[in-house]
């Protein structure tokens, strides 16, 4: 029998980065199979490489050696298929809510999509992170919240096969990041998209992972550890508090990050 190829798989990928003749090794052989559809969050400590290990899944940053293959083919550019949220929404201001969203539908669908079908594209990608009430809004006049509701609807547009998340709740404040969870948890459900999501918190990554990709300190960190989360979905947060898994889990990532791998920042 065929042995079954990974949907994304990060086979022996190194990065060094070489400053004024000086090389600093970010990642070292970091070995990592995921399945389609599932939710996978990253977690450790500043400067571990989390942002570098996505940008070299993004296609943004290549790897020094090793190889990232997403349905057997190498990635090596950047791509729509590689969808990326960052912490900081990056819409462009003179543009309409719906004007961001619109200019991703016509760059990726141009050829595939008549005006009306991008139309109607637009609106339910707005309609599935409830922004369609401000469609006619300008970033100015939105909430953080909301803009980072934009920056999701503006990927998941392009229909990317991976949707890859750069701390995306981080600038939020605590209400509007557990609001802005629970959507991301909704429309996973919903789309069976894979997801790829870089954060510090450990309550944040226990509630919407699948499995968390834990990283050893800098320099030169690789993957320590990857904890399977075996929670039921739907999940919800309030039945959660309580739930031993989910406590055991929690347990298990901050075990991993203040003891076995505390912080040590530089003198």
């Amino acid at each position: 029998m065929a042995k079954q190829v990974p949907y994304l798989l990060v086979e022996q990928v190194e990065k060094t980065f070489i400053r004024n003749g000086i090389a600093n090794n970010v990642l070292s052989d970091i070995n990592v199979a995921i399945e389609a559809g599932e939710y996978v969050s990253i977690i450790g400590h500043s400067g571990c490489g989390k942002s570098t290990l996505l940008n070299i899944i993004a296609g943004l940053t290549p790897a020094t050696t090793g190889a990232v293959l997403l349905e057997n083919k190498e990635v090596n550019d950047p791509g729509p298929d590689r969808a990326v949220v960052f912490q900081n929404h990056s819409l462009l201001p003179w543009l309409t809510v719906y004007d961001n969203v619109r200019m991703a539908v016509d760059k990726v669908f141009s050829g595939r999509k008549s005006k009306a079908e991008r139309h109607d594209w637009t609106m339910h990608k707005l309609d599935l992170v409830h922004m369609v009430h401000a469609r006619d809004r300008r970033p100015g006049e939105i909430s953080g919240g909301m803009k980072q509701r934009v920056g999701i609807a503006r990927a998941l547009a392009m229909e990317p096969k991976i949707l890859l998340l750069d701390e995306p709740f981080g600038a939020l404040d605590a209400l509007t990041r557990a609001h802005l969870q629970d959507s991301v948890m909704q429309i996973h459900a919903t789309l069976k998209n894979t997801m790829i999501m870089i954060t510090h918190d450990v309550d944040e990554a226990v509630l919407l992972s699948d499995r968390i990709i834990m990283m050893t300190n800098g320099p030169s960190a690789t993957i320590g550890e990857i904890l399977e989360v075996n929670l039921p979905r739907p999940r919800r947060r309030l039945e959660l508090v309580s739930n031993a898994t989910y406590i055991k889990a929690r347990e298990a990532v901050l075990k991993f990050l203040y003891e076995r791998h505390a912080f040590v920042e530089a003198a």
